[in-house]
């Protein structure tokens, strides 16, 4: 039998971090040996898992991957560690700066690292779909349509700019739109629009969980990958 993957998970105190302990727990595949919240957690063990704050974070134990879904100010302190330590990082971390993702990009010569703006399998195949798409259809119009909930800020989505960037590296002109309402977790729409016809490539997030699940899914194919930099459609298999 495989051993478990060993996680440190940053960034635990999130909805994303909630979500990941709750999924590790129930799954059996991984095993949480540091979970690390900005502030002094208020318990230092919960169901088994130990909790450190940032400041604490040099002394976690031994993890095989980090899974990152903080703040941009926490970003290079678990990068840092993650090199010292040689294990694997996979984050969401969104908002990073230009000198952020150089360090990733610098990192990845070391170790194995993936940062995605969505984690959803689904959204990978269909980033791959988009590609295709574009690189057939040539000469038609390519329009991306998200909605998110009312509370969303930024628009369009990442997921949207990284479905257009995969449409525009194949020469298309790429046109957004975005809806923001209700509760509305998350829905991406690209459409390309030709003479006397459409094609329609559609993802509807059910549940936040398929973000927390996806990130399971890639560190658990990345951790003993050789050092590179990955995407979550590289490690479907």
């Amino acid at each position: 039998m495989t051993a478990p993957i060993r996680l440190l998970i940053h960034g635990a105190s999130g909805r994303m971090g909630q979500a990941l302990l709750r999924l590790c727990n129930e799954s059996g595949n991984c095993q949480v040996v540091a979970a690390v919240t900005r502030k002094s957690p208020p318990q230092r063990v919960v169901d088994g898992v130990p909790f450190f704050a940032a400041s604490e974070l040099s002394g976690v134990p031994a993890f095989d991957v980090a899974i990152d879904f903080s703040l941009p100010e926490g970003f290079d302190p678990v990068l840092a560690l993650c090199v010292a330590r040689r294990a694997a990082l996979v984050s969401g971390t969104t908002g990073l700066s230009e000198a952020q993702r150089g360090e990733l990009a610098s990192a990845a010569s070391v170790i194995p690292v993936l940062w995605a703006s969505n984690f959803s399998l689904g959204v990978a195949v269909l980033n791959e779909l988009v590609e295709r798409a574009a690189v057939a259809l040539k000469g038609w119009d390519v329009d991306v349509v998200e909605a998110h909930h009312a509370q969303k800020k930024d628009a369009p989505s990442g997921t949207a700019l990284t479905l257009g960037e995969a449409a525009a590296a194949a020469g298309a002109h790429v046109s957004y739109a975005s809806l923001r309402a209700g509760d509305i977790i998350g829905e991406h729409t690209v459409q390309f629009s030709g003479p006397g016809e459409r094609i329609e490539l559609v993802h509807r997030a059910g549940s936040r969980d398929i973000f927390a699940r996806g990130a399971l899914h890639a560190a658990s194919r990345i951790a003993g990958k050789p050092p590179a930099a990955y995407r979550v459609r590289d490690l479907l298999d």
